[in-house]
């Protein structure tokens, strides 16, 4: 698995893309495939992006869901899979409770998929430096 990281607006799916263009990618923005489009995705040899992933996290405990447990599983089935992802815990910490727990959450998150990955990037301005 790949993770990207970075900032708002910075070129985060455009890097991936350019970096890794000699495999083929299918994005999903703010969401998992469903099974059977990850059935039809093997058929056509691409692999996964999961594009605005933070989105996601905010979704899934907006719907209270378990996206720790969720996101593990996923990529238990689709390890060769990528993650692109603002980070959220920078700036001022929101008086709003549920706006600090989907930051702590979403931080927390990141931290285990940033130890399961193979390679982790963090891009600035487009342009990324691998930092594991």
């Amino acid at each position: 698995m790949k993770l990207v990281i970075g900032g708002y607006a910075q070129g985060k799916l455009e890097f991936a893309l350019q970096r890794y263009k000699e495999e083929k990618w299918a994005v999903f923005d703010g969401r998992l495939p469903s099974e059977k489009q990850l059935q039809e995705l093997c058929k056509q040899k691409k692999k996964v992006i999961i594009y605005h992933f933070h989105n996601w996290i905010r979704e899934r405990i907006l719907q209270e869901g378990n996206p720790e447990e969720e996101i593990i599983a996923f990529l238990g089935k689709n390890p060769e899979s990528m993650i692109i992802s603002d980070e959220v815990g920078n700036g001022i910490v929101p008086i709003d409770f549920f706006e600090r727990e989907y930051r702590e959450r979403t931080g927390r998150i990141l931290v285990t998929l940033a130890n399961q990955a193979d390679e982790v990037v963090r891009v600035i301005c487009g342009i990324g430096q691998k930092i594991k």
